[in-house]
């Protein structure tokens, strides 16, 4: 009776990745490629002929990297089949992290312009 029990059990845990099937992870690294060679088009033929600004290519590849490390986090490191409350947290802690980065960053640079250098 408790084989049985076990058996239900990894029957369970397995069913909650049957999701990432060898169709679906062939999907990800197509989009994941496609993606990349969006990436490489705009940075040696786009950016270089001038058909794009340097500020809106920026902005653009900061798009295209976190539409990647979205795909990546989701299913190759399994977050998309966790429950939602691990989701935000960590979707949260990530947030906050690049936040108090970007506000060292301008300070620091704040402090560099504005402090007498010896």
């Amino acid at each position: 009776m408790s084989d049985q029990h076990i058996h239900a059990t990894e029957e369970h845990g397995h069913d909650e990745h049957a999701g990432l099937s060898k169709k679906k992870i062939w999907q990800v690294f197509g989009i994941l490629l496609l993606i990349t060679v969006i990436e490489f088009i705009i940075a040696l033929w786009v950016l270089p002929n001038e058909y794009m600004s340097q500020g809106v290519g920026n902005i653009v590849y900061i798009l295209l990297t976190i539409l990647k490390a979205f795909y990546i986090v989701a299913y190759f490191m399994h977050l998309k089949y966790e429950k939602l409350g691990l989701q935000l947290s960590l979707t949260v802690s990530f947030i906050f992290i690049i936040y108090f980065i970007v506000l060292m960053l301008i300070e620091g640079s704040f402090l560099h312009l504005h402090m007498p250098t010896q």
